[in-house]
Parts: structure tokens; C-alpha cells; sequence
């Protein structure tokens, strides 16, 4: 049996974990706010006509922030629409999604879902059809406590304190011709520096995020982040990036080695940030806000929405997720985590229904995916600094990256707790993986918890009918004088959480 080794060490870090790099969103696209989140004529919604169930759900989840309202609805948004008297506001057609907006959920509505689901906003703003002035109104309308137009609108729309929300998407996707109001990296970089200013001037405190590339398949990949930077870099904290992945042509191994893709696209980002910072002799180190990745099979058919009809709430990308995609994903986060000294937030594509972990049926259950799962576990034992380890791994052959690692994995290690986390993948879609960690540097340890995803069928998958088809189960492990030795099964993720024994006083 193939055999592969960690050694981990306290004082070999990769950084603090920033734990917004749990996110999520939610888009006004398909079902996701409409029978997703919201549903007043549900069984289980509240006084405010938010699904019970599927808060539950997003809490037993973890993510701590949000990215709204898009996504590609925002560059054709008018946040207008969506406050004041609800049955004052207008049917509006989405152009991103050809879908009637009935803007029945608007700002004030979705901040109080965020507080009861205990989520931090993470606000988009459309510099598509519209610019500075539309931007400057709505942060206005959202931090400033009263005495101006846009506050006092707010007061009088039930809302007394200001919502404070801290961070800003300047646009979506500008990069894109799919796009509305798609922009040249010049035209685009010019308004997004002076929506940058000018916001800045409205509330100093907030943080805000440029539109990097759609995805690193774009011609216009790098040098587009080039030249909107040399506009924004003074003005911005983040620049964002998009990646989805799917299996092509039945080539699993390739699809389970999709780390390898997200780890040199976000080292290209942070390289071309880092060179732009250079000549302009900025010496501060630019973020990165992944605020769109996840497992997504039907991407190319929604580039340019042209051909969708026109419907309110219609079911688009609905993907049942398999064993292969949670182990993916698993992979994903586990990437994200070992560049936790650059990606300050990371927000998961989309919270329910739409590419979801969180599916539901109108008037029906919530459920889980098996994407859920991994999510869950990570950002509920996922704290403290994220560790480097020294990986020795066999390696297997893949299409599209050559030869890569069958095990990844990384670990977070919180000294105040004493809290060890080890978050591992079998990327082999054949054989199980002996692994070793090497723990001696910790002292006295003992495990917690030790769960693997699996099933020997990757392709299984969680439905309404078999809601729990696919879930963690126990995984065996052994600790001996410091290390840890488990196995795991072909196309698996897993999580071990050890605690520090503690002298006894």
C-alpha cells in the first residue's frame, strides 16, 4: 500500500488564519434568495419569512461572512428598488439571468437574515451600468448613523442603527463580456479608483476589494490585474479572484488534483500584486479575496444568459454534488488555508440551491450536500495559525498538471487552546494512503475527533430522497509517542482534531 508522511511543527507557520476565509454568497440568481433562504408560505419560516431550516442549516455550516447581492445581478442592480415599502417596490428584469426581480428581499431585509444567521456582509456595488455616485449613496445609506438624505432614509425605513458594513466588492467580473457594463482593465481601473476615493470619503474605515480576473483561463489574465492595480493599489486592501472546477471527460485523477490549479493561480496573483506594489513603492502587501470557488458543472452554458427564458425564481445550476466533488472541495479549502498569510477572505459559490451545499424544495425539506460536509468541518476545527508542513508524498500522473501529489494536506495549530487540527486528502482514485504524522514538537497529545468522507462509489451523491446517503464517518487512528497514523481509502477527505494534554496542577 502506498505510504505518505507529514511533519509538522509549531514554530513552522504560515500565518494567523483570518477566519473570514469562511464565506459565503448569496446571490439574487436562480433559487437561491427566493425558496432558498426566503419562502414566507414555508412550514418552518419565521416572522420574517426566512426558512427556519435552512438558518439551521447555514449555522451548522459555519460560515462567518457573506458576499452580496452577486455576483453578475449586481451590475445591472439598483439597491433603490429593494428598500422603503415593500409593496411600493418595482418588477425588475435581471438582465445577468434573464429572471424577473421582485426585490421583495432588499438591503434591509438581507441584513437581518446576516444577523440571524451570524454572518458578517461582505456588500457588492454595481460599477456596471452605474458608478460613484450610486456607491457613495448606498454606503451612505447603510454606516452613516443620521442627518444626511440617504441615513435619514434608512431611519425612516425602520432601520435606526446603521448596518456598519465593513467590507466592499467594488463591481463583479468587469473583466468579463458576459458582463453588464463589461469594462477594458484601463475603464474599468479608473472607476473603480474613483469609487474607491470617494467611498473612502463617505466612511474612512471600510475595506474594499478589486475586481481581478474572472478566472486565470481569460486572455486578459495578469495583465489585467496589472493595470487595474497600477489605478487602485493606494486605494484598495483586496483584489478578488473566481475559480470553479468540474470534472471533464470522466478524468478523475485530473478533476481530484484541481489544489494544484488554485494554488499557482493564486501565487500568479500575488506575484503580479507584489510587482505592481514594487514600482509604485508601496510597501503594503495586497490581499486576497477569493469571493467566488466551488465544484460547478454547468458553467459554460451560463456565459452570456442570452438564451435562459424569462422567469421569477427559476432553477439554474442546480448540481447535485457526489463523493468526488466534497473530497475536491475538501482539497479547495485545504489549498486556501496554505496561503493564509495572503487570502483574507475566501467565500464559497453559492450558499443554497445555486451550486450549493444547502439544497431545498419549495414548500418542502432543506438537506445537505455532500460539499457541505468538509465546509463544516473545517471552519468548526480550523483555528489559531495555520501550520507549513513538510510533506513526502507518492506522486501520480494527471492530464492537465502532470505529476502531482496523491496526499495534500495542512494543519492549524492554536496554542491558547491547545487545539491541533490535521486536514488531509487521498487524491488516488485507485489505492488507499498510509499516512504518518509526526507530532513530537507538540508534546502530549491526544485526539479529539477523527472523521473521513468517502464511499466506494464516488459518484454517490445526496438527494431529497437520500438525504443522508453520503456523510463523515469515524476514522481509525493510532497515536503512539507522538505520531499519528491513519489510512485512508481512495478519493477521501478527512479531519483530526488533537488537544494538548495539559499538566495537572
Amino acid at each position: 500500500m502506498p505510504s505518505a508522511a507529514i511533519r509538522l511543527d509549531p514554530a513552522f507557520r504560515v500565518g494567523p488564519l483570518d477566519r473570514r476565509l469562511f464565506g459565503t454568497f448569496v446571490e439574487h440568481m436562480g433559487r437561491c434568495v427566493y425558496t432558498g433562504i426566503y419562502e414566507p408560505e414555508h412550514p418552518t419560516a419565521d416572522e420574517d419569512g426566512f426558512r427556519t431550516d435552512v438558518l439551521e442549516l447555514v449555522r451548522e455550516l459555519g460560515p462567518t461572512v457573506v458576499r452580496y447581492p452577486g455576483g453578475n445581478f449586481v451590475s445591472g442592480y439598483r439597491w433603490e428598488d429593494g428598500v422603503g415599502p415593500v409593496e411600493e417596490r418595482p418588477r425588475r428584469l435581471d438582465l445577468a439571468w434573464r429572471s424577473i426581480e421582485t426585490n421583495e428581499v432588499g438591503f434591509n431585509e438581507f441584513m437581518a437574515w446576516a444577523r440571524k444567521a451570524e454572518l458578517e456582509p461582505i456588500m457588492a456595488v454595481n460599477l456596471g451600468t452605474r458608478g460613484v455616485q450610486e456607491a457613495c449613496e448606498l454606503l451612505e445609506y447603510a454606516n452613516l448613523p443620521a442627518g444626511t438624505s440617504f441615513s435619514d432614509q434608512r431611519v425612516a425605513h425602520g432601520e435606526k442603527q446603521p448596518h456598519d458594513v465593513r467590507m466592499w466588492c467594488l463591481g463583479n467580473e468587469m473583466d468579463g463580456p458576459w458582463q453588464v457594463g463589461h469594462k477594458t482593465a484601463s475603464e474599468y481601473g479608473r472607476v473603480a479608483a474613483e469609487t474607491a476615493r470617494a467611498m473612502r470619503m463617505v466612511d474612512p474605515t471600510v475595506e474594499l476589494i478589486a475586481c481581478g480576473s474572472s478566472n486565470s483561463a481569460m486572455p486578459t489574465f495578469a495583465a489585467w490585474e496589472a493595470v487595474i492595480l497600477e489605478h487602485t493599489y493606494h486605494m484598495v486592501d483586496h483584489i478578488s479572484m473566481h475559480a470553479y472546477y468540474e470534472e471533464v471527460s470522466g478524468d478523475l485523477p485530473t478533476f481530484l488534483a484541481s489544489g494544484v490549479d488554485m494554488d499557482r493561480f493564486i501565487e500568479a496573483v500575488v506575484a503580479t500584486a507584489d510587482h505592481v506594489g514594487a514600482r509604485l513603492r508601496n510597501p503594503k502587501k495586497l490581499g486576497i479575496s477569493f469571493d467566488e470557488w466551488n465544484v460547478w458543472y454547468e458553467k459554460g452554458r451560463f456565459v452570456g444568459a442570452g438564451n435562459l427564458e424569462i422567469e421569477q425564481a427559476p432553477r439554474l445550476i442546480e448540481d447535485v454534488f457526489n463523493v468526488a466533488d466534497a473530497v475536491v472541495v475538501g482539497d479547495l479549502l485545504i489549498t486556501l488555508l496554505r496561503h493564509a498569510d495572503r487570502v483574507a477572505i475566501a467565500c464559497q459559490a453559492q450558499l443554497v440551491n445555486v451550486i450549493a451545499p444547502i439544497r431545498t424544495e419549495p414548500g418542502g425539506p432543506a438537506w445537505r450536500q455532500t460539499i457541505f460536509h468538509p465546509f463544516a468541518h473545517t471552519s468548526r476545527l480550523a483555528h489559531g495559525q495555520v501550520l507549513r508542513p513538510v510533506l513526502d508524498s507518492p506522486t501520480y500522473s494527471t492530464s492537465k498538471f502532470g505529476e502531482v501529489p496523491v496526499l495534500d494536506a495542512t494543519a492549524t495549530w492554536d496554542e491558547g487552546t491547545g487545539s491541533l487540527s490535521v486536514f488531509a486528502v487521498n487524491r488516488s482514485s485507485a489505492d488507499p494512503l498510509d499516512v504518518v504524522v509526526t507530532l513530537t514538537s507538540f508534546g502530549a497529545l491526544e485526539v479529539a475527533e477523527a472523521m473521513e468522507l468517502s464511499d466506494g462509489d464516488p459518484y454517490a451523491a445526496n438527494t431529497e430522497q437520500e438525504p443522508e446517503r453520503v456523510q463523515p464517518r469515524p476514522l481509525a487512528v493510532m497515536l503512539e509517542d507522538g505520531v499519528l497514523r491513519f489510512t485512508l481509502p481512495p478519493v477521501a477527505w478527512s479531519a483530526v482534531s488533537l488537544t494538548q494534554v495539559r499538566a495537572q496542577t
